[in-house]
């Protein structure tokens, strides 16, 4: 986190899911000194449904945009009141997932904090669909809020491992997160196999990324888990222990078969009542082995 000027993209559709999102990144801002950009997109698909029905269009238009910058300049005037931090706003026009990930990439943002309404919402607004298209092509890690009731802090972070070397980028990812907020780590393998060699792999990649934790002065722990649903044993067991924040790698652009494929982590996304923390992975020729250096 060596950015000169700490950033957290937090976007803003004005639902109340959004606003929740907001409430947690306070604690992320304050835990790494970072200010907070509000950014409210304008979705060029509704313009183009509903400009029409206007005359002139470009007045409506800059009617449009003057409402949602009093409207997230007032969120942000109660915002900076209740948090003490200093939050920026933003208005933007365009697909929304393209030009959040663009804004963030221009801020070189530190995380993109989102609200989610998970795969059981039926409402196509900017925390549903637009989600997962944010996670997949961020290039910073990019939290996303499902649930509405959490506690303050980070208290436990719960560490789920794959087989894949940008496993790596996660573990470090970590403990960065973990000494801030002074946490706790967990970690978990799902043991999903009966396969010899993997699981002798599984022990010796728990062995190190313990090892590797400890020597970074974070407490952690790990604990095997047999069972063929991944993404339900990783829900289990971060409501077993009381997990504040779950950390996993997406992979969608990456062709793998097993561990974490992007099913998987979407899955996890969509149905945790926790905060989850995606790391899209650098992409590599290599993604065989798991290793630590």
């Amino acid at each position: 986190m060596s950015s000169e000027k700490r950033i957290i993209v937090v976007p803003i559709d004005f639902s109340e899911q959004s606003k929740i999102a907001l409430s947690q990144t306070y604690n992320l801002a304050r835990a790494i000194n970072a200010e907070i950009t509000l950014l409210h997109v304008l979705d060029e698909a509704l313009f183009k449904s509903v400009l029409h029905l206007f005359s002139p269009k470009d007045d409506h238009e800059e009617l449009l945009t003057v409402s949602a910058k009093a409207k997230l300049e007032e969120l942000a005037t109660e915002s900076r009141a209740k948090s003490g931090l200093k939050l920026n706003t933003r208005v933007g026009k365009g697909k929304i997932y393209e030009v959040v990930t663009e804004v963030a990439e221009e801020l070189e943002a530190l995380f993109i904090v989102m609200g989610t309404a998970g795969e059981s919402s039926l409402k196509k607004k900017f925390i549903g669909s637009n989600a997962v298209r944010v996670i997949s092509d961020a290039h910073c890690p990019v939290i996303t809020i499902k649930g509405q009731n959490h506690r303050m802090g980070c208290d436990t972070i719960l560490l789920p491992l794959d087989l894949s070397k940008e496993t790596k980028e996660k573990v470090v990812k970590c403990i960065e997160i973990a000494k801030f907020f002074k946490s706790t780590v967990k970690v978990m393998t799902v043991v999903n196999t009966s396969d010899e060699f993997l699981q002798n792999k599984l022990e010796r990649q728990m062995d190190q990324v313990l090892d590797f934790i400890k020597d970074h002065d974070v407490i952690c722990s790990g604990e095997f888990i047999k069972n063929r649903d991944i993404s339900e044993s990783v829900l289990a067991y971060s409501a077993e222990i009381n997990a504040d924040l779950i950390m996993i790698m997406t992979q969608q652009e990456l062709e793998w078969t097993e561990f974490f494929i992007g099913t998987e982590s979407q899955k996890i996304i969509n149905n945790s009542e926790i905060p989850v923390c995606s790391i899209r992975p650098i992409k590599r020729k290599d993604t065989t082995e798991f290793t630590i250096s």
